[in-house]
């Protein structure tokens, strides 16, 4: 059994999802059933009884490039557990490009983030080239920083409040820095933060980091001891954007790229492209009057 959830263009969806059914059964695929979910009305959902995960993947992304997607070959539910990255993902930005415009290095890491985020360079040795430029900026700007220029990403406090509300563990994990996240962490309802921290002397950055690298593995890592914790069976969420957040995604049984960079979004059974972080809610078939609007 595969099911695929859609949120696409009603413009163009009857057209589409008439070839897409055809397309898909051409390629040796079954559908049983094609339809809105009666939860949430502007979701498709197609129902196969056979079909190639990966062949039906490429149809719909064809077919339906800028919808937000979820493929799954089991039935959808609420998670038991939820595990995201912060920068880009649950915030709209990313917190030491932003830390780094303080020191007039904005554009100089800038550059070497969006690099590591395509995955075109080392997590843990980019992040190490981008913390040692910010050597001696004063640990007050941190704040300053948090109060001016860092903001939740749209839905993102609903998000958290609607699955912490439906008995999900919330985790927030992160390539950046605690300094950050246990305030974003703390606004957003999270339960557990996990990130890196930045070393300070004198009320200075000293360009170094304090303690063992968050990068992708440390995320697949609390990803897996959540779920084991919560017990045998536990379904889990991931969402992220960059290439420090494939292994968890694609371990998660809903792995959703949110905006994400190509390697991310290609790792993923699910996709946020179209809308804000509700579009997960609305995917996974909770519906809007069971939202908590935070």
């Amino acid at each position: 059994m595969l099911i695929a959830r859609l949120i696409a263009d009603p413009d163009t969806l009857g057209d589409n999802l008439a070839l897409a059914m055809e397309r898909i059964e051409e390629a040796g695929g079954e559908v049983a059933g094609a339809g809105m979910l009666d939860t949430n009305d502007d979701v498709l959902e197609l129902e196969l009884t056979e079909g190639d995960p990966a062949l039906v993947r490429a149809i719909l992304d064809e077919l339906f490039p800028d919808a937000d997607l979820l493929l799954t070959d089991q039935p959808v539910t609420v998670p038991h557990l939820f595990v995201s990255d912060m920068d880009s993902t649950m915030i709209g930005q990313e917190c030491i490009d932003e830390l780094a415009d303080f020191a007039g290095l904005k554009a100089r890491i800038a550059a070497i983030t969006e690099r590591a985020m395509q995955g075109e360079l080392d997590f843990e040795a980019a992040l190490r080239e981008r913390v040692g430029l910010l050597a001696d900026v004063p640990e007050a700007t941190i704040a300053q920083c948090l109060d001016e220029r860092i903001r939740p990403m749209d839905g993102a406090r609903t998000l958290v409040a609607t699955l912490k509300a439906h008995g999900c563990h919330t985790v927030l994990v992160t390539g950046g820095f605690h300094a950050f996240a246990d305030p974003v962490a703390e606004q957003l309802g999270f339960a557990r933060v996990v990130g890196n921290r930045l070393e300070v002397a004198e009320g200075r950055l000293t360009g170094s980091l304090d303690g063992p690298i968050v990068d992708g593995s440390v995320k697949l890592q609390v990803l897996q001891d959540e779920a084991a914790r919560l017990g045998e069976g536990a379904i889990s969420l991931a969402t992220g954007d960059g290439a420090n957040d494939i292994p968890m995604i694609a371990a998660a049984t809903y792995g959703v790229a949110f905006r994400a960079k190509p390697r991310a979004r290609d790792a993923a059974n699910g996709r946020i492209d179209r809308g804000d972080l509700t579009a997960v809610l609305a995917l996974l078939g909770i519906a809007r009057e069971r939202w908590v609007i935070a």
